[in-house]
């Protein structure tokens, strides 16, 4: 039964990754609280799962001409450098304060959804 809400996960996960919505948090919350992994190892295997799934969604969104290729550039040189700041910031915390801090962010971005005007 485990195998099968896995599997669930993951293909919740890729869909809603795939819609831009940010599918990596359903993965996430799923090993830390249904699997009981540690923050940084689900943080581990969440990245690992994101590149083919991000790898896949710019391959088809790029050959329909929905990427803009200058701006997405820019944005990966700006957040390259932010990433290895947090891999080292996350190396400093305790394990219990980085789940507070990512659950903090779950629930800032999902309030800001609730209030964002237009689609």
């Amino acid at each position: 039964m485990q195998l099968l809400w896995s599997i669930l996960a993951a293909f919740a996960a890729g869909a809603l990754g795939a819609m831009g919505m940010g599918g990596g948090g359903v993965l996430v919350i799923y090993l830390s609280l249904a699997l009981g992994l540690p923050q940084l190892e689900t943080q581990g295997i969440n990245l690992l799962f994101f590149l083919p799934c991000a790898a896949i969604s710019l391959l088809v969104n790029g050959l329909r001409g929905l990427v803009d290729w200058k701006r997405a550039l820019l944005l990966a040189a700006g957040g390259l450098p932010a990433t290895l700041l947090g891999i080292w910031v996350s190396g400093k915390i305790e394990t219990k304060w980085l789940g507070w801090v990512f659950a903090a962010l779950l629930i800032g971005l999902g309030v800001r959804e609730l209030f964002a005007k237009g689609v």
